[in-house]
């Protein structure tokens, strides 16, 4: 188990951690939580040997292998393939030894090193190496393309892949739902559920944690607490604590107060010196309870817009996508034929996997691209906020928060698109004050500000401009949790229409009352809820594996014989007898029986397995429907997960058996 004990942890002169204890046990699934700066970043540090505990105990397991995302863009022209595959570590020092192995000419040696290789998964590298970049959103056909060839996002995708694909017994993944869209967020909570190691993950995406955790870890003022339970129950469980240390500590004030009064009025007394002094002794000894700090929320909302065209905007067969990359060549079009309107006040959630237009949408929409082809009509007097997820690059980083609102100011009064905001300079720096931008962060260069900082002023930008229609492609991205929160609040009071692109989930429920579904070149409505489209994924995906695991199948069968041109007319061979015939035809049986021996002998193997498994998945569901102790349900239940997980694969290789034996049969 990993051990923290009276932990001191600092960065320069910020203590981070203070007396910090927590034990996290094998097999669990953590969440780590608490405000941005409060040091989650720096305790992965600690874990991973980048950082040393000032004072305290510290320890991890020796023999655990860990695996977690690089932070550095990957610069290199290696195939994306070949790139995840070697984040193999064991699978990398299983394929040196080899090489080693064999330049030594030591028998003994090379044998050890291909066992090793073949316990390692050399033989099915590339199909799960495969697996974890297709479930991350990318394309069959960008399998074997360099990796510098993509963009910083999709580099970071790879190294997530090249995280997952490295064996370990202590994954820490730090925001890793940052670069991905919903579909491949579903696909990663699903390989997590899996995943047989300890987890420790930081996100701000509260679905995401409610799905893969069952343990959260708060940090809170330099201090670790553990709650047993996803993120939903840990909010449930400190409120609880709160309210009951805020009736504590009322109560103890009012104790205290009632002994100091009697100590003020009788401690000149002599007669009552002795029982004063008593009470003086008794409030000294009285451990004190502290008040509760909540922490300082953010919020902000949206004006009211001057006014709501109705419809917003009318599309009549629109196509979506992307001008000619060279002068008289042909665009490329993504969505095609979109007939569709948007009326004021819709809520409405734009949905898709990845790569089929949903930005592009949005972006042509926005102005930022022209149609392809059709019309898109605007209402009268409409006024679009947009957040591109591109947005924080826009910000120039030697520019401050005030300079942005100064040319903000102006941009708008040369467009004729001010609306009654206020516009000087001392306006504009209360402005950026309701978005916690006080003092001198206002002349603090945006390029020396966190993320979460960046997306901040980016809302603050849009909400001065008082939008009727808002555009908001993937805003979440670097937002923590009170601000999804301050968010997710605004847009609810926001009179206007929003139309929303987002992999946060809790969000999308709290903002949306309609989907549009970007799917195969053409945009739908979406017939159902967040669930529903998250089974409707899981079954997209599930359909890909198998279309993968088929197409695998064809290429490893033998090609048929090739057909042999005629040949020129030979003295036909005298028939065989009776005894030679049936001599022929007993030394085709044993052929066909030597063939036949090792698959029988694998599909008898794979019946006992399957046999033994069914039992044990029979015992284990009879465990859990007893009563018994929570750590013996959680053993059982992930006991379980696992039993079930090898009786598909088993059943899996037992077709193949089957098919192999009943393919041989025909043919003889």
């Amino acid at each position: 188990m990993i051990t923290l004990k009276n932990l001191v942890l600092r960065r320069g002169t910020k203590v981070l951690l203070d007396g910090a204890s927590c034990t996290i046990n094998p097999g669990e699934k953590v969440g780590l939580v608490g405000r941005n700066g409060a040091g989650k970043s720096s305790l992965f540090r600690l874990l991973d040997g980048t950082l040393h505990e000032d004072k305290g105990d510290f320890s991890v397991p020796t023999h655990w292998r860990m695996a977690q995302v690089a932070q550095d863009m990957p610069e290199t022209d290696m195939p994306a393939t070949q790139f995840v595959i070697e984040g193999d570590v064991t699978l990398l020092a299983a394929q040196q030894e080899v090489t080693a192995a064999e330049a030594s000419d030591d028998g003994e040696r090379m044998a050890h090193a291909y066992m090793a290789l073949h316990d390692a998964g050399a033989h099915d590298a590339p199909s799960r190496a495969q697996a974890l970049i297709l479930g991350l959103g990318f394309r069959s056909d960008e399998l074997e393309r360099p990796v510098n060839s993509f963009s910083g996002g999709w580099r970071m995708r790879l190294q997530l892949a090249r995280a997952l694909m490295c064996p370990s017994e202590l994954l820490l993944l730090d925001e890793p739902t940052n670069h991905l869209d919903l579909d491949a967020l579903v696909w990663l909570e699903d390989w997590l559920k899996r995943y047989q190691g300890t987890l420790l993950v930081i996100s701000h995406d509260r679905e995401f944690l409610d799905a893969v955790t069952d343990v959260t870890v708060h940090i809170e003022r330099a201090l670790l607490t553990r709650y047993g339970g996803n993120y939903s129950r840990f909010e449930d469980m400190r409120a609880e604590q709160m309210a009951l240390q805020a009736t504590a500590y009322a109560r103890q004030q009012e104790k205290m107060a009632h002994l100091q009064k009697f100590i003020d009025r009788f401690k000149a007394k002599a007669s009552k010196a002795k029982q004063a002094q008593s009470r003086v002794k008794a409030l000294e000894r009285m451990e004190k309870i502290g008040p509760v700090l909540a922490e300082a929320d953010f919020n902000f909302e949206f004006a009211e817009p001057q006014n709501l065209p109705n419809p917003m905007l009318a599309m009549h067969d629109v196509s979506f996508g992307y001008p000619p990359a060279v002068d008289g060549g042909d665009p490329i079009t993504i969505v095609r034929g979109v007939s569709k309107s948007v009326l004021a006040g819709q809520r409405i959630g734009i949905l898709g996997a990845n790569g089929q237009g949903k930005s592009t949408v949005v972006k042509t929409i926005a102005r930022d691209l022209a149609a392809i082809s059709g019309e898109i009509i605007e209402g009268k007097g409409l006024n679009i906020g947009y957040f591109a997820q591109q947005e924080l690059d826009v910000l120039r980083p030697a520019d401050t928060p005030l300079e942005h609102m100064i040319r903000l100011v102006k941009d708008c009064t040369a467009q004729g698109r001010l609306s009654g905001q206020a516009t000087r300079e001392q306006d504009l720096r209360s402005f950026l004050g309701g978005f916690n931008f006080s003092g001198d962060m206002v002349k603090q260069a945006v390029g020396s500000m966190s993320g979460g900082e960046k997306a901040r002023l980016v809302l603050c930008m849009i909400v001065w401009q008082r939008p009727n229609l808002l555009l908001l492609d993937e805003p979440t991205n670097h937002l923590d949790l009170a601000t999804r929160e301050a968010l997710s609040v605004a847009l609810n009071e926001f009179e206007g229409t929003v139309m929303l692109v987002s992999h946060d989930r809790a969000l999308l429920r709290a903002v949306c009352d309609e989907f549009w579904l970007v799917s195969r070149g053409g945009i739908a409505p979406f017939d159902g809820d967040l669930d529903d489209y998250q089974r409707y994924l899981l079954d997209v995906a599930k359909q890909a594996r198998e279309t993968r695991r088929q197409e695998a199948r064809a290429e490893a069968a033998p090609a048929p014989a090739p057909v042999a041109a005629p040949s020129p007319p030979v003295a036909a061979a005298p028939a065989p007898g009776n005894g030679e015939q049936r001599k022929l035809d007993a030394q085709k049986r044993q052929q066909l029986a030597e063939r036949l021996r090792p698959l029988k002998k694998s599909l008898e193997q794979a019946e006992k397995r399957l046999a033994a498994l069914t039992q044990d998945k029979q015992r284990l569901e009879d465990t859990l429907s007893q009563p018994a102790t929570p750590a013996t349900l959680a053993d059982a239940g992930r006991q379980l997960k696992a039993v079930n997980e090898e009786i598909e694969t088993v059943e899996a290789r037992w077709l193949e058996l089957t098919e192999a034996i009943e393919a041989a049969n025909s043919v003889a």
